[in-house]
């Protein structure tokens, strides 16, 4: 089916063609229309176009108005204060634009494709092998998911890249001591969970660490097999495939809890780009991108400089021959460029590293391996806090494990299901328990602008009043069930009714998904799509208490307000779906 111009983009045809009428240099001009209070819309780009023609604004505006074909879509426009329009749409629009939106039998609601699709790479949800994921690494995961699912959504074509800590000094040590007592991992990584891989890697770390530090021959001996991984030894490589598989199995777990789809293939590491370190320091210092400096390869910046105003320089390859992350983050710029072909990488990244991005990114426009035609964007996202607006950690001072709060969220919520649940067994009060714990935790993150920090706070993300996942679950729970009872009657479209004020505030935010959709997905900002479906809920709400929907007092009402209840619930669970959470039928 194709696409279905949204109220706001038929608005915005008319009042163009009015305006290029009136003013014929103002051809193209943005009208600037805005929902607004005291109208359906409200144009505002009329005061800026006479200011240009040195024309009175409210004789502009009332030419315009003149010009305006009023009928099936606006039924009225007027001048308002010093230029503004005031623009009213016809009840039938509303209807009759929904109900082609409802009509779409491919489930998308009308939302159009982009236009001109991409290719996006996009690097998230990088845990480290061998280590346990902490509450530092919920964000990566949730907003890079709900950015892909917006860009897929959308048309784009995205490539996935997990890019894990699965390289460097630590894997020499964990090696050469597993070498050395082999017993201490030997099971066969299908019979174990994802809690038993990590806390059998967790403890075999810990004894690796407390061995490196206090003896020395161990320390040398350690030291050899980071140089042997590195040249491919093959015994080597296969005690290092050890530690990767084990760690995947609890990565896999983490992240199945967090009700998301991580696949192998889509997991390239440091290793993964081992092959081509030595390749892109050649070409950086061939073309004088690079320099060396005491040794190591260095990129300098005129404007980036230390504390003691010296310059600060990218450090690509250390001055032993070692490697650092600036060499592996450039050598995956060139695979994703010149094998993935992307026109956009994005990164989301914590924004402690924006240096370091800002330093790779540069070093590679000048390169050449990023241009006008391949963009690289650091999506960087805030600290998660604790109540107390500090750093969220354990009462012992610890970093939260990632694990334990997914847990916490799911009993609270499962809490919360128990005490409204009326005919749900104890199998689904489980089941709804973890979406709509897993939901509030991943809504209380991307509810809020990814690089401002945000409170854990579960007591509010589990409430039910307020802007929480579970209040628009419980929204889409209670159409559902409006829409159950209505049984014999079917939601029918009725474009010759007169719309109730409610109605007509839910009939005009429902149209306006497929641009908050589009917004959300070209800004990289899923807090506009949580914003737009919280909004949502509160309409459904306040029409809920104003329009009886199966005591309505037609026939034609009955069908024309299930027929509204119906368009919201397929807008909450799209939404939801985008931003990686479930909308259960029954809560």
């Amino acid at each position: 089916m194709a696409s279905v111009t949204s109220l706001s983009d038929n608005v915005q045809q008319h009042l163009a063609s009015a305006l290029s009428a009136t003013l014929p240099e103002a051809a193209g001009a943005d009208p600037l229309l805005r929902r607004s209070d005291r109208a359906d819309f409200q144009a505002n780009g009329i005061l800026a176009l006479a200011k240009k023609a040195k024309a009175n604004p409210r004789e502009l505006a009332t030419q315009v108005v003149s010009r305006v074909v009023t009928g099936d879509v606006i039924q009225d426009v007027e001048v308002s204060g010093p230029g503004f329009l005031n623009i009213t749409i016809a009840d039938k629009a509303i209807t009759g634009n929904l109900a082609a939106r409802y009509a779409d039998e491919t489930g998308r609601l009308g939302v159009p494709y982009a236009e001109h699709p991409g290719t996006t790479v996009i690097d998230y949800a990088q845990p480290n092998v061998a280590k346990e994921m902490h509450v530092g690494h919920l964000r990566s995961a949730v907003i890079g998911d709900s950015v892909v699912q917006l860009l897929e959504f959308t048309g784009e074509n995205v490539v996935r890249r997990h890019h894990i800590g699965d390289w460097g000094t630590q894997f020499g040590m964990l090696i050469q001591y597993l070498d050395e007592h082999p017993h201490e991992l030997d099971h066969k990584a299908a019979e174990v969970t994802g809690e038993e891989a990590m806390s059998n890697l967790d403890r075999l770390y810990k004894a690796a660490r407390k061995k490196f530090d206090s003896d020395e021959e161990f320390k040398t001996r350690a030291r050899r097999r980071v140089v042997d991984l590195q040249a491919g030894d093959e015994h080597t490589l296969a005690m290092w495939q050890k530690f990767v598989d084990e760690s995947k199995i609890y990565f896999f777990s983490v992240f199945e809890k967090l009700d998301m789809e991580i696949r192998d293939a889509d997991i390239v590491g440091e290793s993964g780009y081992n092959d081509m370190l030595a390749e892109t320091c050649r070409l950086l210092e061939e073309s004088g991108v690079a320099v060396r400096s005491e040794g190591a390869l260095c990129v300098f910046f005129d404007d980036i400089k230390g504390p003691d105003g010296n310059p600060v320089p990218l450090i690509v390859q250390k001055s032993d021959g070692g490697y650092g992350y600036a060499a592996t983050d450039l050598s995956a710029i060139r695979d994703r460029v010149f094998n993935l072909k992307a026109n956009t990488l994005l990164y989301v990244v914590d924004a402690r590293q924006a240096l370091h991005f800002r330093m790779v990114f540069e070093t590679a426009r000048r390169a050449g391996w990023l241009n006008d035609d391949v963009t690289a964007v650091q999506l960087a996202f805030g600290t998660v806090l604790g109540k107390d607006g500090k750093p969220f950690k354990t009462r012992e001072g610890e970093t939260v494990r990632l694990v334990d709060l997914l847990d916490e969220a799911i009993d609270r919520a499962s809490a919360v299901v128990r005490e409204k649940a009326q005919d749900l067994s104890e199998e689904e009060i489980a089941e709804r328990g973890a979406q709509v714990g897993i939901g509030a935790v991943k809504y209380a993150d991307l509810s809020t602008s990814a690089n401002r920090d945000y409170k854990f706070d579960l007591d509010q993300m589990v409430s039910l009043n307020g802007d929480t996942s579970v209040y628009l679950q419980y929204a889409y729970a209670r159409i559902r069930s409006i829409l159950r009872k209505a049984g014999e009657v079917s939601p029918a479209a009725h474009p010759e009714l007169a719309l109730a004020d409610a109605e007509r505030a839910l009939g005009l935010h429902l149209d306006s998904f497929a641009e908050t959709v589009r917004e959300a997905a070209a800004e990289y900002a899923p807090h506009k799509l949580a914003a737009y479906l919280y909004q949502l809920a509160s309409l459904y709400t306040s029409f809920y208490d104003k329009c009886p929907v199966l005591r309505a007092e037609t026939p034609a009402q009955v069908e024309n307000r299930l027929f509204l209840c119906d368009v919201t619930a397929r807008t909450l669970h799209q939404g939801m779906a985008l931003l990686g959470i479930r909308t259960p039928e029954k809560l």
